[in-house]
């Protein structure tokens, strides 16, 4: 179990100015990798960055773990206890508007999601850490490659991360726009959602479109399914209890006058409570078929779980709010109600105790832009708290 180590708050408030003052060289980094950015799987180029610089500061670095994925290991003294901090690295397929001077030179990719803040902050932290900090123990530093949607976090678990690299705990954060730099935000329990992708197909008749009695009209089926689909959430499931239904897509016909034989609808998912994923899959399933069937048509739903419901233990949500708190004083340290938004660090956590705490990344024009959003940009404000979050964290846990 985890225990609490209380430091002076002094000590805290001077390990922010100490690297602050070592801030720009990793604010450059950022920024270069910003304007290279990477998609899931593709993280060469950033991987072999990080690599490098672990390898100058005396961590171990195992590559090649998730394909793109690598960890770095720093052992110092003879305790036993073993720390795990993860930064996700992949980049966005969104094209970048941002017009800065760093903006990415990549078309069509964009870190529209901070992963260049979150990798910076861990390699800021691993520096100190290295250089300056005395610890007793073993710590995990693991740079994960697509988070994005393509499950980076297991496939790492899948090739033995934590068999290979034991991790008595495990630790993540996430700028958070909206949050003013200099907070965090960290709570227990259920945190993020699930997300699972249902891809619907509908086959009909085409015809005519002066004459669609002569068919069997998949376009109309689609729409009646659309609609009908909030109904589940409206009518069915306790307004107390969280769950999302977006279609997102829908694929059907190509001109004005001919009935569509088939219909493609592709549907997001989420929900904060396992239980309640589960009963949404059966019920969606049910419906889509009954849709299809009433209309005639024949009807393949393909049914694929993305990520899990991140739900953060409070044993260690307790200790990571508690340094924080040293770290910055409890009134910058908040609770956030939880987001439907999904993270795929929930795998890791299923395997180990941790939490995933949220960073303060501005409000306003200051850093408040959302993510996935083509204007986005991390606040680099932002990363000597992050880095200096990550070095207590440490001090604390492997004293």
């Amino acid at each position: 179990m985890t225990q609490n180590i209380h430091l002076p708050i002094e000590s805290a408030a001077d390990l922010i100015r100490q690297i602050r003052l070592s801030s720009a060289e990793f604010v450059d980094i950022r920024r270069r990798l910003h304007a290279w950015p990477e998609l899931a799987f593709e993280e060469h180029r950033t991987s072999a960055l990080v690599a490098e610089l672990l390898g100058q500061w005396g961590y171990e670095v195992t590559t090649g773990i998730g394909q793109t994925g690598l960890v770095g290991t720093l052992k110092k003294g003879n305790g036993e206890r073993a720390l795990g901090i993860r930064a996700d690295m992949d980049a966005l397929p969104i094209q970048e508007r941002t017009g800065l001077q760093y903006a990415s030179q990549r078309p069509g990719t964009m870190h529209a999601c901070g992963h260049d803040g979150h990798t910076a902050i861990l390699l800021c932290a691993a520096k100190f850490i290295a250089m300056h900090l005395e610890f007793n123990g073993t710590l995990h530093l693991i740079f994960q490659p697509a988070e994005e949607n393509e499950g980076g976090a297991l496939r790492m678990v899948d090739e033995g991360l934590f068999e290979r690299f034991h991790c008595d705990e495990i630790y993540a954060l996430h700028n958070a726009p909206g949050l003013p730099v200099g907070k965090m935000a960290i709570s227990a329990g259920a945190v993020m959602a699930s997300f699972d992708r249902v891809t619907v197909t509908l086959t009909g008749r085409s015809a005519h479109g002066a004459m669609p009695h002569h068919g069997i009209d998949s376009m109309q089926c689609a729409a009646s399914i659309v609609l009908g689909l909030q109904s589940i959430i409206t009518r069915e499931i306790d307004a107390l209890r969280s769950a999302v239904i977006t279609v997102g897509s829908i694929q059907a016909g190509e001109v004005y006058n001919i009935v569509p034989e088939s219909a493609v609808l592709k549907i997001g998912v989420r929900a904060l409570d396992p239980a309640v994923r589960e009963w949404l899959e059966k019920r969606i399933k049910a419906f889509v078929h009954a849709q299809a069937q009433s209309y005639g048509l024949e009807c393949d739903v393909e049914y694929l779980h993305k990520y899990p419901v991140l739900v953060n233990p409070p044993a260690q949500t307790g200790f990571a709010r508690e340094a924080a708190r040293r770290l910055l004083g409890a009134e910058h340290v908040q609770e956030r109600e939880p987001t439907m938004g999904s993270e795929d660090f929930a795998y890791m956590l299923q395997r180990r105790p941790g939490a995933y705490i949220r960073l303060g990344n501005g409000t306003g024009k200051d850093g408040g832009c959302m993510v996935h959003n083509p204007l986005y940009d991390f606040n680099d404000q932002a990363l000597p708290i992050g880095a200096a979050f990550w070095t207590h964290l440490v001090q604390s846990y492997l004293q």
